[in-house]
């Protein structure tokens, strides 16, 4: 407890600086921003700007990635609130009360509660971060190879199982990511695969290049297709943005339950936000005193699902920075950032970056209290950026994707793969296929080859290494029951 405890105070150190607290600001700012915005997310948004900032230090960049990301959490409320359309899939359960409170002249609590319900949410995250952290990167430098080979294969089920609606779909885009991580020269045989004899292709398919195609190409050009069929409204800013006696004594308990609910979901690579937030929600339901007010307007039912999103977002970052796991797609393009800078997330990171993540960690606490000055003061002008013309955002989103994606390599061959990506985007959206996995799978499968080419050469090429390690053996029991039993239940049920 002790050393983590100064670990942590040379973080404040690090994230106390002057550069570091205005990239922080930046990210906060720029992640509310997006937040605000129907369809742009964090990933996009990172996506978007991970060209734009190799040349950055890695510790500034890293800490404005990781303010956009819970920033746009803080943010995505105000959508959700005020428009009835959630911009993230984490906010649906907050537009079920949050809305009809707006429609009912009641958006100032609505939107007070959601605010400092977060700020309360992502600070008990963060702590619980500070202090699990350590305990896991003990456990994980037990691994060997076969354990990482199945804790990524672990992810990879899980993930693809999670995220989407479904499982096929999930899987098909993982593949895909697989595949094209197969792309490049085979680091232990020299020989180039699937190269087809473009050089540009021999170091492989970066992965800024796939995250900018799929999240920020593909949602413009879904966006320029669909948008006119969506009607959108945007409910008044009424009355005071202050909640009552009555609406904080309703509040704090909900916030604290859906801590409570949410970070252990955000943990774990089967996790995610969203069902958190409606469990949280279900929780508010049956334990409310007002139960007449679900369905009307209930503070209870915005006040829970924001404080489940936000502890759920920051409990995302232990599997990333101890295990190297993402469990969003956030997460998958937040890895990538950190591979972009030559760093490898996991339990060595701790050990041979202290002050970067740290750093890190520190900036935690400082964007949360960043966030509640930003969001509640200022929520006049978040309500204008709404009004933002959608062909003039996409438009942009467009043009700094194309400048970031050139800029990389200075190729135009990046910028064909760029647009092959985002057509892929486009039509994986359209069809509601994730795009998460692919990331995934890009940036771990080449990790996943190595590791079992490892277990492998230890144990002279017997496989059943694999099942004969504890660890190993377990995680890839657990990973196989994941696909297999909701088939059964499923069949089941029919049957």
């Amino acid at each position: 407890m002790t050393g983590t405890l100064q670990s942590l105070a040379q973080g404040f150190d690090v994230a106390l600086t002057p550069f570091n607290i205005f990239w922080g600001f930046l990210g906060v700012t720029l992640g509310t921003f997006v937040g605000v915005l129907p369809g742009v997310g964090p990933a996009l948004t990172v996506a978007m700007l991970l060209p734009l900032t190799v040349k950055l230090d890695p510790t500034g960049a890293l800490i404005m990635f990781a303010g956009i990301y819970y920033g746009a959490m803080f943010g995505g409320s105000t959508t959700t609130i005020l428009l009835n359309t959630p911009g993230e899939s984490a906010s649906i359960a907050t537009a079920l009360e949050g809305n009809l409170m707006a429609k009912n002249g009641r958006a100032g609590p609505a939107l007070a509660t959601a605010a400092i319900g977060s700020f309360v949410a992502g600070t008990i995250a963060t702590l619980l971060v500070t202090l699990l952290a350590p305990i896991v990167i003990e456990f994980a430098l037990k691994f060997g190879p076969a354990e990482y080979f199945a804790l990524m294969v672990f992810a990879f089920t899980t993930v693809s199982a999670v995220i989407g609606r479904s499982t096929a779909r999930g899987l098909t885009s993982l593949f895909l990511g697989l595949l094209l991580g197969l792309v490049g020269i085979d680091s232990q045989t020299g020989q180039s695969r699937f190269t087809f004899g473009i050089p540009e292709l021999l170091d492989g398919i970066d992965v800024v290049v796939l995250a900018v195609g799929l999240f920020a190409v593909g949602e413009a050009l879904y966006v320029a297709a669909y948008s006119s069929r969506l009607e959108e409204k945007i409910e008044k800013l009424q009355g005071s943005l202050w909640m009552s006696k009555e609406d904080w004594k309703r509040s704090v308990p909900a916030w604290l339950r859906a801590t409570i609910i949410g970070f252990p979901f955000g943990s774990i690579p089967a996790g995610g936000a969203e069902i958190p937030t409606f469990l949280s929600y279900a929780t508010e339901k049956r334990l409310t005193k007002y139960p007449h007010e679900f369905g009307h307007g209930a503070i209870e039912g915005v006040a829970g699902p924001e404080a489940a999103n936000n502890a759920s977002v920051t409990g995302a970052l232990v599997p990333l920075l101890t295990l190297g796991i993402p469990t969003s797609a956030t997460a998958a393009v937040l890895l990538g950032a950190f591979q972009n800078y030559g760093i490898q997330p996991g339990p060595l990171l701790f050990q041979a970056q202290p002050e970067l993540v740290w750093g890190l960690i520190a900036s935690l606490y400082v964007g949360n209290v960043l966030l509640l000055i930003l969001n509640l003061p200022l929520v006049g002008i978040w309500v204008k950026v709404l009004a933002l013309p959608k062909p003039l955002l996409y438009g942009g989103i467009l043009l700094f994707a194309t400048l970031g994606a050139y800029s990389l390599h200075q190729s135009a061959v990046d910028l064909l793969i760029l647009y092959v990506f985002g057509l892929l985007g486009f039509v994986m959206r359209r069809w509601d296929i994730p795009v998460a996995p692919a990331v995934i799978g890009l940036i771990l499968g080449p990790l996943a080859e190595t590791q079992l080419r490892r277990a492998l050469a230890i144990s002279q090429g017997d496989f059943l290494v694999l099942v004969t390690q504890p660890i190993a053996a377990g995680l890839l029991l657990i990973s196989a029951l994941l696909l297999i039993v909701p088939v059964v239940l499923r069949r089941a049920r029919a049957g």
